[in-house]
């Protein structure tokens, strides 16, 4: 079981956990989507990804252009979600060298400005910018471990230090999305603890209406670029 040592910030949301057995059609009908229509976009977007591969081969040869990182996923089940490679191998290392920068990054909720990051690649700002960098997220969906629509998965440290326990367990009753209610509504300009509420509110509210209307504002998103770095 999870522990958080840090408390959140209160949220006003009543954590109702979902009832299996009552989400049982909602479940089928989101799961036949998410097949459909990541086979769909796999299809129509591979020539893409292909040459995004290909550039990313060219640019660093000995790292892999798939960035693959264990996360936690429904019922606190680890998985791997798949991005293309937007910054250096050892991106980890240059980023804790720095204490004032680290300090920094944990500071602006587990983000840096793409201009003053050292670890970011130039093509990988650019498919930051477009989040064409998380197209692979698409095959997470494929197998299950992801959803289109839920809360954004995050790394283990910033859940431990955001969200309480028993809002872990509410955040992780869930799968995680590609896009979600943060995400359509500031995404990284929302900071905690509102985007902690954002996500729970999803979780409390969520539907295939709701779904619907998170996706149709994911293409605006997207198009706008907006809170994408």
């Amino acid at each position: 079981m999870l522990t958080n040592e840090k408390e959140s910030a209160t949220t006003s949301l009543e954590l109702d956990f979902p009832n299996q057995k009552h989400n049982s059609l909602y479940n089928f009908i989101k799961r036949s989507i998410d097949i459909m229509l990541a086979t769909f976009l796999i299809l129509l977007l591979s020539g893409v990804m292909v040459c995004i591969y290909a550039l990313l081969k060219i640019k660093e040869p000995k790292a892999n252009p798939i960035f693959s990182q264990e996360r936690f996923g429904l019922n606190y089940k680890r998985i791997k979600v798949y991005k293309f490679r937007s910054m250096v191998s050892n991106a980890s290392e240059l980023l804790e060298k720095d204490k004032e920068l680290f300090k920094k990054y944990v500071a602006n909720d587990y983000k840096l400005d793409p201009d003053e990051d050292p670890r970011m690649t130039s093509l990988g700002r650019f498919l930051r910018s477009t989040s064409l960098d998380e197209l692979p997220q698409l095959f997470n969906v494929l197998n299950g471990s992801m959803t289109f629509v839920g809360p954004r998965p995050i790394v283990d440290k910033e859940l431990y230090t955001e969200y309480t326990e028993l809002e872990i367990q509410y955040l992780l009753s869930v799968k995680p999305g590609i896009s979600g209610y943060w995400q359509v509504n500031g995404r990284s300009n929302v900071k905690y603890p509102e985007r902690k509420r954002m996500e729970l509110y999803y979780v409390q509210n969520k539907s295939i209406k709701l779904d619907f209307q998170i996706m149709f504002k994911t293409i605006f998103s997207v198009l706008k670029k907006d809170g994408a770095y």
